[in-house]
């Protein structure tokens, strides 16, 4: 009975939308649901788009977009970008009187001269820059001279044929084993399992870890779009790894002492959550994030943490013996998944090599790519390149057992001592402050009452190479061995420069004041990102 009454219903109303479904033509009734999905599908695209980019952006944007269509507007656009691009250069293609073919008759030993009249021209560095060489000395002497000569003695080796070079490969594990123990790896809190491999710097390093990260995300929690979520401050490899992986990234402004927002980034986390990220230090201001308060996070989360320790790797485990209040940073923080660090830094290891580490042996096979259907054969390898220099490696090696922890101690000592004067000295100049309160060996420091570009430019003028940061506008110096002996040159040099700028405000001819300062206060950062690729385009 029931079961007729509810065939009478099903009748009933299908009877009636029919009756309703009969005023409409036959094509409506087909488009309409074509429309409505249309209409969805397109709701959905620009919610989206808005969530990834922000209302203010994306409108910009699209004004941006529609303006190029104008007729003149884009060849205007793209004139006034060549320019800029030209100024970037200081108005001369770099390329000029570059070789183009290879030479018909060889140069044999002449080829030496040549790279000797080439490396002349190089601009004065010792001592000059911020970071970029961290070794003390010049490269005939010294350090400088016993790595170079590891690396000669293995420059014709590659780890790939570890059946060949075994020394290479025994190399490569007692760096990525003796990295691993300034990192925590004997404590009890480590869980004991620590592994990692050598890569080609941070960058490599960071690309490894995210990749890993993504692929054992998909292994433990199913996740098929996955996102991660770092703070403003963090190094632009994260956004280069998002691209290569087809990542999503949350970015998350920092707070007001400029360390990553634990809470910002607790409220970014989601189902599609592969990662989050903390530096120690982070590369604009030499501030360590709350690793510990990060950890508890990723832990409560079930999902990845990776501690940029590129910078901090070699000097943070040596400056906390030394005294200085250094926050826990390494695999004794419970939640930390991964870490990477640069030898070539600190490590004082040539230019090429960095360790990726992870927790444990689980989260390292996802780091590994194997091939089984090639016709070469059987394929496995560790990192994103196939064929590596052996010679970084064992240059890397020689680095680490020639200096000690007692070389490394000294090395920390001189860095950090250092830097806090040349923090104070920076204090100390009326017109400037220091950008938060710098844990280790990077300050910055800005102006609120001249342009800090412009003091760049002057600082520039005198030899000096540093880095220009934005959110704030400032500067910073990365101190290494190379500043033990000129930092108050340093600091001369920069007080004069401020008071030249207080006293005649303006840009100086050839100067990148007007390029920086448009740069930071363009609405449309997609222009400000033309720009930078039609510079590198031009330049390599």
């Amino acid at each position: 009975m029931a079961q007729t009454d509810l065939m009478d219903q099903f009748l009933d109303l299908r009877s009636k939308a029919n009756d309703i479904l009969s005023q409409y033509e036959p094509l409506a009734l087909v488009l309409a649901p074509l429309f409505a999905l249309f209409c969805a599908r397109l709701l959905h695209s620009v919610l989206s788009a808005i969530n990834e980019r922000g209302l203010k952006n994306l409108i910009i944007g699209f004004v941006m977009a529609s303006a190029k269509l104008v007729p003149g507007v884009k060849s205007y656009i793209e004139n006034e970008k060549k320019k800029v691009v030209d100024q970037m250069q200081s108005g001369a293609s770099k390329r000029e009187g570059w070789r183009t073919e290879v030479p018909n008759l060889g140069l044999n030993e002449g080829v030496l001269r040549e790279l000797e009249e080439a490396k002349a021209k190089d601009v004065t560095w010792q001592g000059k820059c911020s970071g970029t060489v961290y070794i003390a000395g010049n490269e005939t002497e010294g350090h400088f001279d016993l790595i170079n000569k590891a690396y000669s003695m293995f420059s014709h080796t590659n780890p790939l044929h570890q059946d060949v070079f075994k020394s290479v490969a025994k190399f490569e594990a007692e760096v990525v084993a003796m990295t691993a123990a300034l990192l925590g790896s004997k404590e009890k809190a480590s869980g004991g399992q620590v592994c990692g491999n050598m890569t080609s710097g941070g960058t490599e390093s960071i690309l490894l870890a995210v990749k890993s990260s993504r692929d054992y995300m998909r292994l433990k929690k199913g996740i098929t779009k996955p996102e991660m979520i770092i703070a403003e401050s963090a190094h632009s490899a994260y956004d280069k790894a998002a691209q290569y992986f087809n990542i999503k990234v949350r970015r998350v402004p920092v707070n007001k002492d400029f360390l990553a927002d634990v809470k910002g980034i607790k409220r970014c986390i989601n189902r599609n959550t592969i990662m989050i990220i903390g530096s120690a230090p982070g590369f604009p201001h030499g501030l360590i994030d709350p690793i510990e308060e990060l950890g508890q996070l990723a832990d409560s989360y079930g999902i990845c943490l990776h501690v940029d320790l590129c910078l901090g790797g070699f000097v943070l485990p040596f400056a906390r013996k030394l005294g200085y209040p250094i926050p826990a940073f390494d695999f004794c923080v419970k939640g930390v998944t991964s870490i990477s660090t640069d030898v070539h830094k600190y490590g004082l290891a040539p230019k090429g090599t960095s360790v990726v580490l992870y927790r444990n042996h689980e989260i390292r096979k996802c780091q590994f790519v194997a091939v089984t259907e090639w016709s070469g054969g059987l394929y496995i390898s560790p990192t994103i390149a196939g064929s590596r220099a052996g010679g970084l490696i064992a240059g890397a090696w020689a680095a680490m057992m020639a200096l000690g922890l007692n070389g490394y101690m000294e090395n920390t000592r001189q860095i950090m001592e250092v830097s806090k004067k040349i923090q104070k000295g920076i204090e100390e100049i009326p017109d400037l402050f220091v950008v938060g309160k710098p844990d280790a060996m990077v300050i910055a420091f800005g102006s609120e009452s001249v342009d800090i570009f412009e003091v760049n430019d002057l600082m520039s003028s005198k030899g000096w190479h540093l880095n220009a940061l934005q959110r704030p506008n400032s500067l910073h110096i990365c101190v290494t061995l190379q500043h033990v002996n000129v930092y108050s040159n340093f600091l001369d040099d920069l007080g004069e420069s401020v008071n030249t700028v207080k006293e005649n405000p303006g840009p100086i001819s050839g100067g990148l004041a007007p390029i920086y300062g448009a740069a930071g206060k363009m609405p449309d950062r997609g222009m400000v990102g033309d720009l930078l690729i039609a510079f590198m385009d031009s330049s390599c």
